[in-house]
């Protein structure tokens, strides 16, 4: 990966990150620790030449779909877009408000930017095994990103769509799990442990990918080869990574599932994140 990219995507993903802590801060509800652990995933796929779409027109017909299935994570995704510019900033602030498009899971009525509503886990790779039957019926070349969490790798109606997309071979459909190994009642692998997990994409008819899902080099690169290879099947990229990642109280510390950060937890955690003079 060329310097230039990295260092553009590292100041990215931290500006991010920040905008997550102020949100949910202000917000006084949310889901940080979730937010955090999809950063470099979402900032890849938008910043790093990989998902296909216009800056200056948001609702392209021709854009590449990405569902964000597990919607808690949602202040993740309106962070990038206020990168974009799609979102003004002073938005990002009111989060969770009665009647802000940015409510707490994504609400497709107040804020048509996004793809679907999305929040009851499970159902994203349906709707995106939808978008992308209906790319190959209309013939045309845009692809569907889906990123689901591992918790919702528990819910029946995802291994319902995973054998459908296979046996038709929809390779225009990618699926990403952020594998942070937590869920909303503590460690994945206690709760319903979805091992082996690779195996079973696989006997599902899927090319699967297992990657470090902070890893800028990493993500571009199993982005890039599914983009440029035209696999036969769908895709399956499984991205390890940590919950709460970038501030290190909310490491693996499952207590923020679905706790903000209170004043001085998120002075701490801006502080953490380079922010010298935080505006909160």
């Amino acid at each position: 990966m060329e310097l230039a990219l990295k260092e553009l995507l590292t100041e990215k993903a931290l500006a991010v990150r920040r905008k997550i802590i102020k949100m949910l801060y202000k917000a006084g509800s949310g889901h940080p620790a979730g937010s955090l652990s999809l950063v470099e995933i979402l900032v890849t796929l938008y910043f790093g030449d990989i998902l296909r779409y216009r800056e200056d027109d948001p609702f392209w017909p021709d854009r590449d779909r990405l569902i964000l299935s597990k919607g808690h994570g949602v202040p993740s995704l309106y962070s990038v877009w206020s990168e974009i510019g799609w979102i003004p900033e002073y938005m990002l602030w009111t989060l969770r408000k009665l009647n802000s498009p940015l409510q707490g899971h994504p609400d497709r009525r107040k804020l048509p930017l996004l793809e679907i509503s999305s929040g009851s886990l499970g159902q994203g790779l349906s709707v995106g095994i939808g978008m992308a039957l209906a790319g190959k019926i209309d013939k045309k070349d845009y692809r569907v990103y889906v990123i689901m969490g591992d918790g919702e790798m528990e819910e029946g109606q995802v291994w319902e769509a995973a054998m459908f997309a296979g046996f038709h071979k929809l390779n225009n459909l990618t699926a990403i799990v952020d594998y942070n190994k937590f869920q909303l009642d503590g460690p994945v692998r206690e709760i319903l442990d979805i091992e082996p997990l690779a195996d079973k994409w696989k006997s599902f008819g899927w090319e699967v990918f297992e990657v470090d899902g902070h890893s800028f080099e990493e993500l571009k690169d199993v982005f890039d080869r599914i983009k440029e290879n035209n696999f036969i099947k769908p895709q399956c990229i499984i991205a390890h990574t940590v919950k709460g990642k970038g501030v290190s109280f909310m490491e693996n510390n499952n207590e923020f599932h679905g706790r903000a950060p209170t004043k001085a937890e998120a002075l701490k955690a801006l502080e953490e994140l380079g922010e010298i003079y935080p505006d909160i």
